[in-house]
Order: structure tokens, then sequence, then C-alpha cells
């Protein structure tokens, strides 16, 4: 049985539903009740570590017996495990629930399998409604279950001729005003923000994401690799959370570091040399480049050495969405299936 234009609608509000839940170490799960004929029955949203998931949560929000030939859409699979709270499968079960739709299979060892569960208790299943817009909602949560490390962005603005800066090291601003702040909304959606003390140093950033001049609600924790000492007076040291420094150049143990203290998600936008390494090191879940319409010419590259000598080792990329910003154009891509992990 095909996914409905009612169903699809109401996945969308699920989408919407999970957004208003917090980052963390539980994914962002939104849930859709609907009655037999379409009628939006109830809501729901996981609200943080401990609290009842999102299809509990719209379950409870109903008398008993009221979602009885009921359809639930939610955004994630519903779990099949008891940990803080009990397995949604069985929850769906009890309630009288007929059919669930589900954007995401839930790659958990322990917590995935409510579909096959659903299935045996002859509950009708349609999974993969919508998963790229999910994915978008939990791609951290997602790449920390799947490689038990941060998803990593990596970002970078650029000239048409692929500049980074003029010859001189200028480089404010080649981008306007409109694409200065999409990076700011994006740096407010990460755990860390990842820069070299070379761009320390050279720029004295504050790695902040702001509004103008109002810090936003979220901000995300400073990181900086390297073995250059950041001066006592650094920009980043008044940020409102202390600074990660780290000298190793091993970004594999920075990962791993930066996983253990929770955060699944990072933004790196610490110049060409830090780019490339990620890049090179197939860390780059995802790339932003902002590209604007001036020519530079010169020798600062936008990247540099990322471990291509032929056409053949090529980093291939899927281009999930072009976005005009002003004058300027953001390109958002993904490394292609047949090369993931290698950007």
């Amino acid at each position: 049985m095909a996914v409905n234009e009612t169903e699809r609608e109401a996945m969308s509000r699920a989408l919407a539903l999970a957004a208003l839940g917090p980052r963390g170490v539980n994914p962002q799960v939104g849930a859709v009740i609907l009655s037999p004929d379409g009628t939006i029955l109830a809501e729901g949203w996981h609200h943080g570590a401990g609290t009842p998931h999102a299809e509990v949560d719209a379950l409870s929000k109903l008398a008993p017996g009221a979602a009885r030939g009921a359809t639930a859409v939610v955004t994630l699979e519903p779990c099949n495990h008891t940990g803080r709270t009990g397995p949604c499968a069985l929850a769906l079960i009890e309630a009288g629930v007929t059919r669930v739709v589900y954007a995401l299979d839930d790659p958990g060892a322990v917590s995935g399998g409510g579909a096959e569960r659903l299935r045996a208790a002859g509950v009708s299943v349609e999974a993969g409604e919508q998963a790229d817009a999910a994915h978008v909602v939990i791609d951290g949560w997602l790449t920390a279950q799947r490689l038990g490390r941060p998803h990593v962005t990596v970002k970078w603005a650029q000239s048409l001729d692929g500049r980074a800066a003029a010859d001189d090291g200028s480089s404010q601003w080649i981008t306007g005003p409109a694409a200065r702040a999409d990076v700011h909304r994006r740096r407010a959606a990460a755990d860390a923000i990842v820069v070299g003390t070379g761009t320390v140093l050279a720029d004295d950033p504050a790695l902040t994401a702001r509004d103008g001049d109002t810090l936003l609600p979220h901000q995300p924790v400073p990181v900086v690799i390297g073995s250059r000492p950041t001066p006592p007076d650094a920009a980043v040291r008044r940020h409102p959370h202390a600074p990660l420094f780290f000298e190793a150049h091993d970004l594999h143990a920075v990962l791993g570091d930066l996983h253990g203290r929770g955060i699944q998600s990072v933004f790196v936008e610490g110049g060409p040399t830090l780019a490339s390494a990620f890049i090179a090191a197939g860390l780059a879940d995802r790339v932003l480049a902002y590209v604007a319409p001036v020519l530079l010419g010169g020798s600062r590259l936008a990247l540099t050495d990322i471990g291509v000598s032929s056409i053949g080792d090529a980093h291939r990329l899927t281009i999930d969405e072009w976005v005009p910003l002003g004058a300027d154009l953001l390109a958002i891509a993904h490394p292609t299936a047949s090369s993931e992990g290698a950007v």
C-alpha cells in the first residue's frame, strides 16, 4: 500500500515537530497520529533523554482506545528496546494502531527492528517517506550511531575561480551579507565549530553564531586544532563556551574525543589547510561551498592537497541543493554512494 497525500503531509508535520526537540545523545523525532479518515488525532515529539519518545508522547494525549485503527506517521523507525522508556513498537501495537509510516530505519543494533515487530503483529508498515529530509534533521545522531564520531560539515567561501583569498591574504569579504548570515545560522545548528591555529592567528575569529551583533540562542563549542599557541587575548577565549584545544593533528582522534563529550555535529571552517585535511582523511560528510561572482587569481586556493593525483582519484560529490544567496551561490553536497567515506 503506497503512502497517500495525507500521510505525506503528516510526515512534513512530523519533521517540523522533530526539530522542536533538543539536540543531544538521543535523536530528534516527531510523530503524528491519524484517524482512519486522515484526521490528525494527536502529535508528539521527543523532549529529551528520559522523556517519552515521540510516538508515546502523541499517544499519551489520547483517551484509551482512541488510537485503535489509526495510522502513526513517525520520522524514525519505532524503537524495539527497553531503556529508560519502553519500546515504541510495542506501545503502538498495544494502542491498536494498524498502520505505521516512517522515514528512516533505526541503525541501532539494540534499538532497531521495530518495523519487524510491528509487521509480526499484523501492522502495515511503510518505510522511507521523506527520508532525505529526515536525514537532515538527525544526521549528527545517525553518523554517531553508524561511525562512532560526529557528523562533519566542511565549509568554505571561494571566488568563481576557486580562490579563498587574494594574493596578499585578504579575504573579507569574498561573499555578501546574505551568505554570511546563512553561515551563522548553520553554525548555530552545529554542536561544535572547528578551526586551525592558522585561522586563529590570522583572523582572530570569535567563532560565535550571530544575527548581526546579537548572539543566537545556541552557540557551538569552539575547537582549535594545531600546535601553535593561541594568544591569551584571542577572541575565541571570550566565547560563551570554553574552547577546546587539540595539539594533535590526528583528526580521527580529535573526532573521537568530541564524540566522547557528546558532540554529534561539527562545522569545519578553518581555512584551506584544515578543510583539505578533513577531506583527504575521508571525514567530510557534507560540503558547503559558498561561491561568489568574483575573480581573484593567484595562489590562494580554497582547497590544497586532498590526496588526488589523477582524475580516477577524484572525490565525487552529489549535489543536494543549489541555494541562491544574494549575488552568491551555495552548493550543498555529500559524497556519492560509490565513494562514501572518501570525501
